[in-house]
């Protein structure tokens, strides 16, 4: 292997390839981060968990932050706005097996910030500091953190809490470059990504619009960013995650599979999510990922409308395997 990017370091923690799987609610669980870690993840992140939520120890909550093993190392992300509810809750994923534990200031989503927790707490900075230094003391692993510019442009705050992060004895940064009130719309801005990384000492992690490995790796060379993060773009696609691996280890990217090789891996999916959680459970949360998973096959808007009517694991492979015969007809050739 000619490595053309060095190995991410967060604690005693090597990370390779510098390749990090985002939080992401409802998506992240167990089962997607052990079938995307073998496209070549170096950490995967849990779904975000309240931090109130794990003082009572619900069976959904704990299900979030349970782990194959398969997918280590992990990062359990939390989110919260009390610097004593977050320490108890970090030490409680810890023990569940936590490899780091991240904190969340950068989710937008209005159930999340309308109690002042994820991007909300970067109004303010002082609160900021008093969670990272609570969660640190909390912990014997490594903490890290996960935040937006700022609240709105008025309020770009990301290099403050950053050096903040820094004192307190946190051991690694991702900035998505948005404010809060942006939501995911415009374009991550990049340049203050690269700002960030020369503002401080530990590493940093670039996050936002990177859907193509060209770009990911164009990005952090323009940074110098000691790794990225990915997350919607590779809903539907892990072979993104593939060929930014590939560029890192020095190595063209592979092409990207064909329409019938993509919905082969949706059955993969589909039928792991159904083994694991059960039907009544797995099929809701599959319409999303096979829609992805359906993205630029010929009538895949039909395709989409007839599988969120589908209940049953049996139909919606049948739907699937259906799909796969005509796009490798010969008419359809």
């Amino acid at each position: 292997m000619n490595a053309t990017v060095a190995p991410l370091r967060i604690g005693p923690i090597d990370v390779w390839p510098p390749l990090v799987l985002a939080p992401m609610s409802g998506v992240t669980n167990r089962t997607m981060r052990a079938l995307y870690k073998p496209f070549g993840l170096g950490l995967t992140v849990t779904e975000f968990v309240s931090s109130n939520a794990l003082k009572f120890g619900s069976k959904r909550t704990m299900e979030m932050i349970d782990q194959h093993g398969v997918e280590k190392p992990v990062s359990t992300q939390l989110w919260g706005d009390d610097p004593e509810t977050m320490a108890l809750a970090a030490k409680v994923v810890r023990e569940c097996g936590a490899d780091i534990v991240d904190i969340n200031f950068g989710c937008p989503a209005p159930k999340v910030t309308r109690t002042n927790g994820g991007s909300a707490c970067l109004r303010d900075p002082d609160r900021c500091e008093a969670i990272m230094r609570a969660v640190v003391a909390a912990v014997d692993c490594p903490v890290t953190m996960k935040m937006r510019l700022g609240w709105n442009e008025e309020q770009m705050v990301y290099v403050d809490v950053a050096r903040r992060a820094q004192a307190v004895g946190v051991q690694a940064l991702t900035l998505h470059a948005r404010t809060a009130k942006q939501f995911y719309k415009g374009s991550a801005d990049w340049e203050h990504i690269g700002r960030l990384k020369r503002a401080v000492d530990i590493p940093v992690i670039g996050n936002g619009d990177l859907d193509d490995a060209e770009t990911a790796m164009q990005r952090m060379r323009e940074t110098g960013v000691d790794a990225i993060m990915l997350g919607r773009a590779t809903l539907g696609n892990p072979w993104l995650i593939s060929q930014i691996r590939d560029l890192m280890e020095g190595r063209p990217a592979a092409p990207s599979p064909s329409a019938a090789d993509r919905l082969r891996y949706a059955i993969v999916h589909y039928r792991a999510m159904v083994e694991e959680w059960g039907e009544a459970r797995a099929v809701p949360q599959m319409r999303k990922h096979v829609a992805l998973y359906l993205k630029s096959v010929p009538g895949a808007a039909q395709l989409r409308e007839r599988l969120m009517r589908l209940e049953r694991e049996q139909e919606a492979i049948a739907l699937i395997e259906e799909t796969i015969v005509r796009l490798e007809s010969p008419l359809a050739a």
